[in-house]
């Protein structure tokens, strides 16, 4: 038993980060290490039911913390896009994939349980695949996510519904199974939600941190218990059990209380996938495995970029979106295993499924990466991009001009609106002005950086120019466009850091706001607040350090490139600053404190 543990996780310890460091993910790693050290590698460990109890446990932690996020208010706001956009890429890649399977010869019931996991894609390979290319927050990413928060849903009565496909399922239907099993679902959402908050309320006020830990391990384990009694999935009841606690106050400590749990276990998990992988059935039959493999991502490709390209999409986006689910999931992995045990489907097929979307999970990553080398730089060269928006119905005598229209250009025009003072708001990010003009604002898609559409913006009669953008370069364009067309213009810019003030600096701007300065000057009155350091003085040393670092900001801008000057300028400052709060201890007349 050590032995074995030892031989995982030193898998675990080597191919995970080299996978990572690939940019291919840890499930990949997971994956290899299972195909090494199993009986289609080195033969390290044969028994692969050794770890199988323990990796059911990651799946049911997986399910949990998928309960956890599904908050039902969340589920609401984003429900057309979840439903809308989930049912429409999974439905049709259900269909297709089951209708193939069963012209290949797999019976009829066989082949749906196949077409429903085949259908399943990658949260732990998609969705970081999205991320480290800063592709969540847009279109594509948005859209991924939506999909696969629905099949996160789907896979739960997928598992629920396998007995009902069984030859064995329907001749022990009994009514007292029925309602055993409501029973428990009503006994789990119930006690739930009247019990729970109690519970951890109680366990928090002893704060132990590992009796909460246990709790929460008793949770997911107790409801898992529960459902399995009544013969129902055990995840289906820790996934219940996350439902109901998602809106807890202590849902934040549960996430972070179960997760390493479920990374672990989990990881489990995928190197027993590996281990059972077949190798032997690659090598046996090389052609076919290696065309179904290509035949499912070109399937789920097509269908995935077609949904949406419906959905009017641009074609980067949508080859985006195709891409990042077009490998099979870690959830059909779970479905086949328990349509195994529910013996709805042959151990055949499941050998077949599950290299079959191991390798996927290999290939998906890498067809990415050449998409984004090869293909979309094309695609966005070829496409012509939208036209800007026509300002001719800006309103003239507007005083203010908005350049960015994200967080910082959101908040100042929100309250230049509540003044009543007019203004017009430019960004040139279409999907940022897409997003802005659903929540009710008004802002015009156009590039601050060109002249013309400046002029039209009303750049010749406005009094002041804001600068939001995040991107430096395009501020400092801005800056130093206005500077040269615009002089009457007064120019206030947002700035990311000193380097980026000292540029501003040398386009002419001298009224600018360091983005994170000043949330950190009052971060940091805060805690001398809370250090019951008088108000009084906390207030006069926030002063004095802001009216200090101003200056010696402004200063420096003369030897900005001297890393010796500016050295020795932030060190002079601080023993000012010290010398400065010396003296006003000195002169403080001594006495009882008031």
């Amino acid at each position: 038993m050590f032995l074995t543990l030892v031989i995982l996780l030193a898998a675990i310890v080597i191919a995970v980060p080299l996978t990572r460091y690939a940019g291919l993910g840890s499930i990949l790693g997971y994956l290899i290490a299972g195909v090494a050290i199993g009986p289609s590698g080195f033969g390290l460990v044969t028994n692969i039911h050794e770890i199988s109890d323990i990796s059911e446990l990651g799946i049911t932690m997986l399910l949990f913390l998928i309960g956890l996020e599904l908050r039902p208010h969340r589920l609401w706001i984003l429900r057309k896009a979840i439903f809308g956009l989930g049912l429409g890429q999974m439905l049709p890649s259900a269909l297709a994939l089951g209708a193939v399977a069963h012209l290949l010869g797999v019976p009829v019931a066989e082949a749906a349980v196949l077409g429903v996991g085949l259908a399943l894609s990658s949260t732990a390979i998609a969705l970081p695949l999205l991320a480290e290319r800063k592709l969540l927050p847009t279109i594509p990413g948005r859209d991924a996510f939506a999909v696969l928060l629905f099949q996160d849903m789907a896979a739960i009565p997928a598992l629920a519904l396998l007995p009902l496909l069984a030859g064995s399922g329907t001749p022990h239907f009994s009514w007292e199974a029925v309602a055993r099993g409501v029973a428990v679902v009503a006994a789990i959402l119930l006690g739930g939600t009247l019990l729970m908050p109690y519970l951890f309320r109680a366990v928090a006020r002893a704060r132990t941190p590992e009796l909460f830990t246990a709790t929460a391990l008793l949770l997911v384990v107790g409801t898992a218990t529960l459902a399995d009694w009544a013969r129902l999935s055990a995840s289906l009841g820790a996934f219940l059990a996350g439902v109901v606690v998602s809106d807890s106050e202590y849902r934040h400590e549960l996430h972070a209380d179960i997760e390493p749990f479920e990374g672990l276990l989990l990881g489990f998990f995928f190197i027993s996938v590996g281990m059972s992988s077949d190798l032997a059935l690659l090598l046996r039959h090389p052609l076919q495995i290696i065309g179904l493999v290509i035949g499912l991502v070109a399937v789920k490709t097509l269908l995935a970029f077609a949904v949406s390209y419906v959905r009017r999409r641009l074609p980067g986006a949508a080859l985006r979106f195709a891409l990042s689910l077009s490998e099979g999931g870690e959830f059909g992995f779970v479905l086949f295993a328990a349509a195994l045990a529910a013996g709805t489907l042959a151990p055949a097929y499941a050998a077949w499924a599950n290299l079959v979307i191991a390798l996927s999970m290999m290939l998906s990553p890498v067809l990415f990466a050449m998409s984004e080398r090869f293909f979309i730089p094309r695609l966005e060269t070829r496409k012509s991009p939208p036209p800007f928006d026509k300002l001719a119905s800006t309103p003239a005598d507007a005083p203010v001009i908005i350049c960015g229209f994200g967080r910082v250009g959101q908040i100042a025009g929100r309250v230049l609106a509540m003044q009543k003072i007019r203004f017009t708001a430019l960004d040139r990010s279409p999907e940022q002005v897409e997003v802005v003009r659903r929540l009710g604002m008004k802002v015009y898609y156009g590039d601050p950086t060109r002249e013309d559409v400046m002029r039209a913006a009303g750049a010749e009669s406005a009094k002041i120019l804001l600068i939001a953008l995040d991107d430096v370069e395009a501020s400092l364009a801005v800056a130093e466009m206005v500077r040269r067309k615009f002089p009457h213009l007064r120019v206030v810019a947002r700035a990311r850091n000193r380097h980026h003030v000292h540029l501003l600096m040398e386009a002419g701007v001298d009224l600018f706001v360091r983005e994170t300065f000043f949330s950190a000057l009052r971060l940091t009155e805060i805690v001398l607040e809370e250090l019951h350091v008088p108000k009084s003085q906390a207030e006069r040393a926030i002063a004095l350090f802001r009216e200090r670092d101003d200056r010696m900001l402004r200063e420096s801008f003369t030897f900005a490139r001297d890393e010796t000057k500016i050295i020795q300028s932030v060190q002079d400052t601080n023993q000012e600053l010290l010398d400065l709060f010396q003296s006003d201890k000195s002169d403080t007349p001594a006495g009882p404190a008031v």
